[in-house]
């Protein structure tokens, strides 16, 4: 299990230039008002009303961003926890061995690793499968607007997590792999936590790391990387099966 949600994690992370594509939009609209962090860390501020003020500014902005990310996990995680329920339904009552259902994720994290690296684009097939659902789902994020509280940042995002993304898709595979509930939802979450370095950088302005993020020559790289513990997982769930 613990290498599961490591492996979780690690998707997550490397897949983190495709995160910032995806969900960097509605992060940046959340956070265009804040100061940047080097403003704080690196200058001698005299300490004023406008300087106080200016901090609690920039504090209730990075509890909207911590409250949207905190939604959007939460989404991961339900999500998670419903493929992992299904998994374990498709073992028990369809007899599908779980070295099989491993070996189906270890493809998609392959996959994963060639859409990525833009080397074969069949992934965005399968996000074509999730935009009937997220039709319906994504006018409750108008609710959210303006994002004022943490309530709505926390709505906002819960809404974003159900968002059509072929990197999601691939990690939910290994919550099915899973067939749990519990730890179908661990994985999700595991992933969600391995996203957020990215995001979270981006969000306090950071745009040196958003720039080698995004580099072609990283992403590249993080896919080969992908698409070898795919392989690698492919074996051992062979060996399991044979």
């Amino acid at each position: 299990m613990s290498l599961d949600l490591f492996s979780a994690f690690i998707i997550g992370l490397l897949g983190s230039g495709h995160c910032i594509a995806m969900c960097g939009g509605i992060t940046t609209m959340l956070t265009s008002a804040l100061p940047t962090a080097n403003k704080y860390s690196q200058q001698q501020i005299p300490v004023n009303d406008q300087t106080v003020a200016t901090n609690i500014e920039y504090n209730s902005k990075i509890k909207l961003v911590f409250a949207y990310h905190l939604g959007r996990i939460a989404s991961y995680s339900f999500i998670g926890a419903i493929v992992g329920y299904s998994g374990s339904i498709a073992a028990k009552n369809i007899g599908m061995p779980l070295a099989g259902l491993r070996m189906f994720s270890a493809v998609f994290v392959i996959l994963l690793g060639l859409y990525l690296g833009q080397w074969l684009m069949w992934l965005n097939r399968v996000e074509a499968l999730g935009k009937n659902l997220w039709r319906f789902i994504s006018p409750l994020a108008s609710k959210a607007i303006p994002v004022d509280s943490s309530r709505k940042a926390l709505t906002l995002g819960a809404v974003w997590g159900w968002l059509p993304c072929g990197l999601v898709y691939s990690t939910l595979t290994w919550a099915l792999a899973s067939s749990d509930l519990l730890t179908g939802a661990a994985i999700m979450f595991s992933f969600g936590i391995g996203t957020l370095p990215a995001l979270l950088t981006l969000s306090i302005g950071f745009t040196s790391i958003k720039s080698l993020l995004i580099n072609p020559l990283l992403r590249k790289a993080m896919a080969l990387v992908l698409i070898s513990f795919g392989i690698y997982s492919i074996v051992v769930a062979y060996q399991e099966m044979f």
